[in-house]
């Protein structure tokens, strides 16, 4: 493949929490990327293309992220955003599920002001955002031209070679994060939360928790390694004290939710009672972030029974469709503040169908 030249937007655009941006065009999207279809070791996906000419606000400054392949805590992201509505929707990855975030360098972005015109476009097939990949709306002939080539590229970074079985594999932002945030950012970089605040990533009170409750949860660990049983606390449990007790198999109820119905999120003490010891339920992990929820109502978004494993890229399967929750994401209140806002996947048996309110 014809290496494409790598050309980094030389403005660093240091954006905010709320500021409006546009995506640039395919061109000059496609001037940015190598000859794997990324820029900085960062894919640019399919899934991308249909917000290019957009305008959407920053959501979230992506400085940070927490390492959920390898468990090394959290790694350092450099010029980066999520912007608000700009979630995954997996269409070039098999139908995958997990709806991330998108990452969005900021030589992809342009800052305008709210007032400003938009930039001319040629009229064309168009396409929603995360619509179809055959449709995506050109800007201009140049724009036509450059999504024309830009789509191979970003169409063959999505696949990884195939696994020695043959299996299908898939590439995405989430699959190569480590190499996206090669750095680990420890805990008593204290530069990380003032840019947090900063940015208007989270406020003073709820950084200040999370780094403590960092701290808390530093000290769990390894006071469970050198410390005996009765000097722990809660065990060594971290915070959010969520211990599963079960061997063997875990139990199992079928709900059959749908979209749109109403349901409560059990109690942390009925949710404990179907986990294991490595607070899996058939293999799907409640997390402490999530027992945060815990006896909260909401209603239902979808049904996932389709996710790609970050370590290995293939597609899982699941037996039994989780369930996605309106509204429920994680916050990072226990994980230093993480702007990912990954979607907790729920089984069945951690919720409960209520009526509608009169």
């Amino acid at each position: 493949m014809t290496r494409v030249q790598t050309i980094v937007n030389p403005e660093v655009l240091n954006l905010r929490v709320g500021e409006t941006v546009e995506v640039l065009s395919e061109a000059e999207i496609l001037a940015t990327l190598d000859e794997k279809g990324e820029l900085e070791d960062l894919p640019f996906m399919p899934e991308m293309l249909a917000f290019c000419g957009q305008r959407l606000t920053v959501h979230k400054v992506a400085h940070k992220l927490c390492d959920t392949i390898s468990r090394t805590g959290m790694r350092r992201m450099e010029r980066a955003v999520h912007l608000t509505g700009s979630r995954c929707g997996g269409q070039a990855h098999g139908g995958c599920q997990t709806a991330c975030l998108i990452y969005w360098k900021e030589a992809w972005l342009k800052r305008v002001e709210p007032g400003d015109p938009p930039a001319p476009t040629s009229p064309g097939p168009g396409t929603e955002a995360g619509g179809a990949l055959d449709s995506v709306t050109p800007g201009g002939a140049g724009g036509l031209a450059a999504g024309r080539r830009l789509l191979p590229i970003v169409e063959a970074s999505a696949r990884k070679e195939p696994g020695p079985d043959g299996e299908e594999r898939f590439s995405c932002q989430a699959t190569e994060l480590l190499r996206a945030a090669p750095t680990c950012l420890p805990l008593k970089d204290l530069r990380q939360y003032v840019t947090d605040v900063r940015t208007g990533n989270a406020g003073p009170f709820f950084t200040l928790r999370a780094f403590l409750v960092g701290l808390f949860n530093r000290f769990q660990d390894r006071s469970g390694r050198m410390l005996p049983s009765w000097l722990r606390i809660k065990g060594g449990l971290r915070w959010g004290f969520v211990k599963g007790r079960l061997v063997g198999a875990t139990p199992s109820v079928v709900l059959d939710l749908q979209p749109g119905e109403l349901v409560r999120i059990k109690s942390k003490e009925e949710i404990v009672a179907t986990l294991n010891q490595d607070l899996l339920n058939r293999g799907m992990g409640f997390e402490e972030e999530m027992s945060r929820y815990c006896g909260q109502t909401a209603r239902v978004l979808s049904r996932v029974d389709r996710c790609i494993d970050e370590k290995t890229g293939r597609m899982l399967q699941m037996k039994n469709p989780c369930i996605v929750l309106e509204g429920i994401v994680c916050a990072g209140a226990y994980t230093v503040s993480c702007p990912r806002e990954f979607i907790p996947f729920w089984r069945e048996i951690w919720l409960e169908r209520i009526e509608e309110p009169a």
